[in-house]
């Protein structure tokens, strides 16, 4: 594993390997070993963020190395020097690179110039460090012994709302990755980027979802009810149209008991109580959105370690 800019940067062959140091890191928080010791990796955000920024901080920290955060307003990133040579520079000077952008062009090319690894920290297209340290919080709760990655084969997960963002675009290649069912449900009009398609389409993972505008469809016999908010950022001037559209979708008690006997709710957070789900929803015992939150250090952590071993 060279870079993490998509779910299936990962094969399938390290899945186990890098569950289980999550786990690891998350049992031994404090105690365990530093493979980042001497390293500076510098995070890029043209985004503003808490759990990210402050996840990933801690993290490198943690693992003995030190972060340098920059904001894309205080360098010369597409401002007067290409991305490339932003690249070819920061490989002289640091380890690595977290990046939260708009354009997930942009860590591609940042990936294919520099010569350090690279991780999508989010991008308009996808969001894979929040699949992974999802599906690890479900995998801490339906694993026994060694088989996390093996306890999600078979689970159905279903995604309500804008089924066209980015945390959508990651769970569907994050579910075909792990072996795992998804169904979407949301507004015929809030189609999938043709760019995300595409992509869906060279992983091998074409029609590997299901969707119906129908959110107790969806929802029917999945184990996890999973919804993100309805105006992502960069596209607040839609707010009020989005906010129409989207009022049938809101996660309700009622929806969530259409759903297998059990099942958990998941948010990526933060979260708008009212408009993509209810306060009551949110304070359930099946929400486990804290515990996502929490898991985002720990996988991002074993992220990081295995990407600086190579």
């Amino acid at each position: 594993m060279k870079h993490f800019l998509k779910e299936t940067d990962c094969p399938r062959s390290y899945l186990d390997g890098l569950f289980s140091l999550a786990r690891e890191y998350k049992e031994q928080r404090g105690r365990h070993g530093k493979p980042l010791a001497g390293q500076t990796w510098a995070m890029i955000f043209s985004k503003s963020s808490t759990r990210t920024r402050v996840s990933f901080e801690v993290g490198i920290h943690e693992l003995g190395g030190n972060p340098l955060f920059l904001n894309r307003n205080d360098i010369q990133l597409g401002r007067g020097e290409s991305i490339a040579d932003t690249a070819r520079v920061l490989s002289r000077f640091v380890h690595g690179l977290i990046v939260r952008t708009f354009e997930h062009a942009e860590v591609q090319q940042l990936a294919d110039t520099g010569s350090i690894p690279v991780i999508n920290a989010l991008t308009d297209l996808l969001h894979p460090c929040q699949i992974f340290a999802d599906a690890f919080t479900l995998a801490e709760r339906w694993g026994h012994g060694r088989d996390l990655v093996a306890s999600l084969r078979g689970r159905k997960i279903a995604f309500v709302g804008d089924r066209g963002c980015n945390v959508a675009n990651s769970w569907i290649m994050g579910a075909n990755l792990f072996g795992m069912k998804i169904s979407l449900a949301g507004p015929k009009s809030f189609a999938a980027a043709p760019e995300f398609n595409q992509l869906l389409a060279q992983e091998g993972f074409a029609g590997g979802y299901h969707f119906t505008t129908d959110p107790y469809e969806a929802v029917r016999d999945a184990d996890v009810v999973y919804t993100d908010v309805w105006v992502s950022m960069g596209k607040e001037e839609e707010t009020a149209d989005r906010i129409k559209l989207m009022s049938p979708y809101t996660v309700t008690p009622e929806l969530m008991a259409a759903a297998k006997p059990g099942a958990l709710f998941m948010h990526c957070l933060p979260a708008h109580a009212g408009q993509e789900v209810t306060q009551t929803v949110l304070d359930s015992p099946a929400s486990i959105i804290f515990d996502q939150a929490e898991n985002r250090l720990h996988m991002q952590k074993a992220i990081m370690a295995m990407l600086a071993k190579k």
